[in-house]
């Protein structure tokens, strides 16, 4: 059996037409532009675990790490599909094979591609270091994300926090969306922040603004809840 060939990782940051709720992600596999022949503007939605180190990206293999989403439409994949891959790690090669496309865009499947670990995982904390490319909601949106993981806070409320990410629809700002379990078998209760961003104060001073003012109370007091 030939050898398989070992494809080069690409990955950018691409900042998202006006009026756009969030970050894409670029991923190219040597010149190839894997995404943009799903989705047009070759872009992959950011969520908030592809912020903080490379280790806990999405992309990051481990011996099992199973499906995750490289794509997905300005929407959600409950609503519109995505596309996944399976990630894993196999010796000095990261492997993504058992590709999956629950979206109505039609374009024919990957095969299976071979990546050298060295590289890609270069690649991967290359891209989690890149940080000119930010907007004021991009490093307010991690600043204090970073720091509400960190603080433990919201564990100790009983609560999860599921996302801290920028938002570019007007206003500008950062959205923050955590959860609480009512009863073992019940829906959790949802709440949401939405934190205005200014392109005149230091994102560092607004992270920091934001931060005091949501650890220092009860969270679900200051957010906005869901209705069911």
């Amino acid at each position: 059996m030939p050898e398989q060939p070992i494809n080069t990782l690409s990955l950018r940051h691409v900042l998202p037409p006006a009026g756009a709720g969030h970050l894409g992600r670029g991923t190219s596999i040597r010149r190839r532009d894997l995404l943009k022949e799903f989705y047009p503007a070759g872009l992959g939605n950011c969520r908030q675990e592809w912020d903080g180190p490379a280790e806990k990206w999405p992309l990051t293999p481990t011996q099992d790490s199973g499906l995750v989403i490289v794509g997905e439409p300005d929407c959600c994949p409950g609503c519109c599909g995505a596309l996944f891959v399976d990630i894993r790690r196999a010796g000095d090669r990261v492997l993504w094979s058992s590709w999956k496309n629950t979206s109505s865009i039609h374009a024919a499947l990957p095969d299976d591609l071979h990546f050298d670990a060295a590289q890609y995982g270069a690649e991967l904390a290359r891209a989690a270091a890149d940080l000119p490319w930010e907007e004021p909601m991009d490093t307010v949106a991690r600043l204090l994300g970073r720091t509400l993981v960190d603080s433990g806070w919201f564990e100790g409320w009983g609560c999860v926090l599921e996302r801290v990410q920028a938002s570019r629809e007007e206003p500008c700002g950062v959205e923050g969306q955590f959860t609480q379990e009512r009863r073992p078998g019940d829906h959790p209760s949802r709440f949401s922040y939405e934190l205005p961003v200014t392109w005149t104060e230091p994102a560092e001073d607004q992270a920091l603004r934001f931060a005091a003012a949501i650890l220092a109370e009860d969270p679900r007091s200051t957010a906005e809840q869901w209705a069911d």
